[in-house]
């Protein structure tokens, strides 16, 4: 069974492409565009990972992910931060906030995937 993927991303353009990317590479993947509606479809979907955008509106990703890792039933899905931040002080936040791990934008369409698969631990590799 293929590996799902909940995918944040506020952005149209960019939640196309990565959600392109992750089904050409065999994944499951469910769509959130803020924050709050990650929380409902995480509960919902009980995805294997989150990819989490960091700038939303109505709930942003760092609020999103501490509020997912004080949820029991979801604290175990690992959140990773998918973001064009890519200062030093950025990475350490979204690690703070419970993240494990950061992909900056623009994602290497070629190695995101591998990236993708890497935290997982298991699942297709492209």
């Amino acid at each position: 069974m293929a590996a799902c993927v909940l995918l944040v991303e506020d952005n149209e353009v960019n939640r196309y492409l990565v959600r392109f990317v992750l089904e050409k590479g065999g994944f499951h993947v469910i769509t959130a565009g803020n924050g709050r509606e990650a929380i409902e479809l995480a509960r919902l979907h009980q995805p294997d990972m989150i990819l989490m955008d960091i700038q939303m509106p109505v709930m942003d990703g760092y609020e999103a992910t501490v509020q997912l890792k004080a949820d029991a039933q979801l604290r175990a899905i690992p959140v990773i931060a998918l973001t064009a931040f890519a200062m030093p002080h950025e990475r350490e936040r979204a690690m703070a906030a419970g993240c494990a791990g950061h992909i900056e934008k623009p994602i290497d369409t070629r190695a995101f995937n591998a990236q993708v698969s890497a935290f997982i631990g298991s699942g297709p590799i492209a």
